[in-house]
């Protein structure tokens, strides 16, 4: 922080004792206001911003207790510091508790005045950045920036915006790179709890051991390297949401953990019997089937129940095709400025060439694969060149076209697949149990599957 810009408001009755705290805080680097009296100061906060207030409490015409909360109700964001001489301790204690910063007693420690003021002015700072922070990542996470004209995303996000009002835990479903990070941090922003924290773990990226102690906190001395007390995601998270990213990756003794949180809302350190009460609510996320998980035996099905209040699909971005040029547009924008270019826009062939192609990796890949393109062209427009995808990468698995099961051409995974779950079909005469159990997918799975390929189940 430059102490220049940080403009301090000293009040006090005793003119010598004010040109005392002048000279040194000038010294100090501090720009410099003064006041003699409480109401005086009142009226000076009323016309300008400072970023503290050092006021005495004993002042001839209004004290300094009465001058705090009138001050505070004009800026309840300015630290006051009230100065005080050792007799009337009890009155800086109630200072406190009307929302004075600290307290200082008469004579100084001008060490302790040093490092007060500048607590105070970092706290005030760090205050400012949170709530910058906070606006930023609000602004980021609107449901306007949710992009899809697609039937099933208007209605996704008409339903963020009901539940994002609500207390109600919500499970999101959908495959990697869909956005479903987005849209949990959608139903937080957009909530009574946008001003609390909104915390996000990955499930899937730390060891059993650790995400105990990253959910939970440890006491120190719980295990090998714990050499303090730790707070866990849910305790951070309180007031706020949790996102539990990959939550189908968690253990089986985890996920009774998980289901003792949900059910009581409390948590327990590791190595510690203490229960803390937590008020989060948690937002889960998966890219699996939490049901064929619960048929094998992997998946806790009470804990899915407790998770699954509400239940928001994100469909796969080659279901909502009519959404890839508004896409692209938005992010060749992003990446343009991100990296000083000035690309206008897509050739036409570049254009069909994304329509046509499947995006396994979904949203992410488009982003990733339009950044790519925006950094190595070198022309006003990205070309069909400047996409680099597959579209069309030859199979490897020769069996099925040997067999004259499948002729696969120059066909992708995806259609692969599609042609394999059909061709089962047909052999089956239709029969959905008997074709998933000859391919080894619950039927749950292959019902998605055929409404994904526009087959009515």
């Amino acid at each position: 922080m430059n102490k220049q810009k940080s403009n301090i408001l000293i009040v006090d009755d005793d003119k010598t004792h004010r040109n005392m705290l002048k000279t040194l805080l000038n010294k100090w680097g501090y720009d410099l206001a003064e006041a003699d009296d409480g109401q005086t100061a009142i009226d000076m906060v009323t016309e300008k911003p400072y970023d503290l207030v050092l006021m005495d409490i004993k002042m001839i015409k209004v004290s300094g207790l009465v001058a705090q909360v009138e001050i505070k109700k004009i800026n309840p964001a300015i630290p006051v510091i009230i100065m005080t001489a050792f007799s009337s301790i009890d009155t800086a204690v109630e200072a406190l508790k009307n929302g004075a910063y600290d307290y200082l007693t008469k004579p100084f420690d001008f060490d302790k005045l040093r490092i007060t003021i500048q607590r105070s002015l970092e706290h005030t700072q760090l205050k400012k950045e949170n709530f910058l922070l906070k606006e930023t990542l609000g602004k980021n996470f609107d449901c306007n920036n949710i992009i899809g004209k697609n039937e099933k995303m208007q209605k996704l996000i008409q339903t963020i915006s009901q539940v994002a009002k609500t207390d109600a835990t919500v499970l999101i479903n959908g495959e990697s790179g869909t956005g479903k990070e987005l849209i949990a941090g959608a139903i937080h922003y957009n909530s009574l709890r946008k001003q609390g924290p909104f915390i996000k773990i990955n499930c899937a990226a730390i060891t059993e051991t650790l995400l105990e102690s990253e959910l939970f906190g440890h006491e120190k001395g719980a295990f090998t390297g714990a050499s303090r007390n730790k707070e866990g995601k849910f305790q951070q998270a309180d007031k706020g949401s949790i996102f539990l990213d990959e939550i189908s990756e968690t253990s089986m003794s985890m996920q009774v953990k998980l289901l003792r949180t949900l059910q009581e809302r409390e948590v327990t350190p590791v190595g510690s019997e203490k229960v803390i009460k937590v008020d989060t609510r948690i937002i889960a996320a998966t890219n699996k089937d939490l049901i064929d998980l619960i048929a094998r035996g992997d998946f806790r099905e009470d804990l899915y129940y407790r998770l699954n209040v509400i239940n928001l699909g994100v469909p796969p971005l080659r279901q909502r095709t009519g959404d890839i040029q508004l896409l692209a547009q938005h992010f060749l924008k992003e990446y343009a400025q991100k990296n000083n270019r000035a690309i206008k826009g897509f050739t036409p062939e570049a254009m069909e060439k994304m329509v046509a192609y499947h995006w396994p990796g979904n949203v992410r890949e488009l982003m990733n694969t339009l950044e790519r393109g925006v950094i190595l062209s070198s022309g006003d427009f990205l070309g069909k060149d400047d996409i680099q995808i597959e579209t069309g990468s030859p199979m490897r698995t020769e069996s099925l076209e040997n067999t004259g099961q499948i002729n696969l051409g120059e066909k992708t995974l995806y259609e692969v697949e599609k042609l394999a779950i059909l061709k089962m079909l047909d052999k089956t005469g239709n029969n959905k149990s008997e074709t998933a159990r000859r391919l080894g997918i619950a039927r749950r799975t292959l019902h998605l599957k055929l409404k994904d390929y526009g087959v009515m189940p």
